[in-house]
């Protein structure tokens, strides 16, 4: 893997293939760079691809300490999305999944280098996604991390912060992936600030002039593709694009990477 020093100091860990214009991939809650990777694999025969670990997640450090979580903000991500830029070429096209896209788009409103933006599912509290009225959730996610009550940070922010049902949830603390998610716990913390109520888009957004693709799957939750299907209500420069596949949140990496593709070369 690469590595660029974020402003913090903090090491950030990336993978890089292909050749071309550089996309980086801005994955969400719980991912690493192998979330986004089966659609860079699409895209690295004619773009550079470039899949970071966010920091706190697999080979990328965090100069943010435990007991220290509440002080993350999320200025703190998208300097680390400029580095990696910066290092890459110093401009770039940039994808992001999830709670990875409304950071992608608060980095492109704070004048990152991004030429154009697309955003698979960002979850804001739009279009029928239920609005969290739990301001305090950052906080208290941070207080677990820092008493080191890792697994209930992981599981108050399924239930709480990502709205799954609880006895799904108590299904994956019993399962083999479980120590993955209490080894990234801290991060909760920081895509809890992320989507922070009432997360929806700020008038800075609206008047973001970067080209922006929203996507969404017909296959995915019903709430979030209507969430994705409403934004480019809410910004100046956006459309929105159907893709197949993708059940429960997943990103169809074929049908995704065609219409990537055509976007960034248009």
């Amino acid at each position: 893997m690469h590595t660029v020093s974020s402003a913090d100091g903090t090491t950030i860990a990336y993978n890089r293939a292909g050749s071309g214009p550089t996309v980086v991939f801005v994955p969400g809650a719980f991912n690493d760079a192998a979330t986004c990777a089966p659609l860079a694999e699409q895209l690295q025969g004619r773009y550079t691809v470039v899949c970071p670990d966010r920091r706190g997640r697999g080979h990328s450090g965090d100069a943010i300490a435990p007991a220290e979580a509440a002080t993350y903000t999320v200025q703190r991500e998208i300097e680390d999305l400029d580095a990696v830029i910066a290092a890459e070429g110093g401009e770039a096209l940039v994808f992001g999944f999830s709670s990875g896209a409304i950071l992608a788009l608060r980095a492109g409103v704070a004048g990152s280098r991004i030429t154009r933006l697309a955003l698979y599912e960002p979850p804001f509290a739009i279009g029928g996604l239920a609005r969290s009225n739990q301001d305090d959730l950052p906080e208290r996610l941070a207080a677990l991390i820092a008493d080191g009550r890792r697994g209930e940070a992981v599981g108050v922010m399924q239930t709480e912060g990502i709205g799954l049902p609880a006895e799904l949830v108590e299904q994956i603390r019993q399962s083999p992936m479980f120590p993955q998610l209490e080894a990234v716990a801290q991060t909760v913390v920081y895509d809890a600030m992320i989507t922070r109520s009432p997360n929806v888009p700020t008038p800075r957004m609206a008047r973001l002039d970067i080209e922006t693709l929203v996507l969404s799957s017909g296959e995915s939750w019903p709430r979030l593709r209507e969430a994705a299907k409403a934004l480019p209500e809410y910004l100046a420069n956006a459309r929105y694009v159907d893709v197949p596949g993708g059940a429960d949140h997943g990103i169809p990496a074929e049908a995704t990477a065609k219409a990537l593709d055509a976007f960034f070369r248009a």
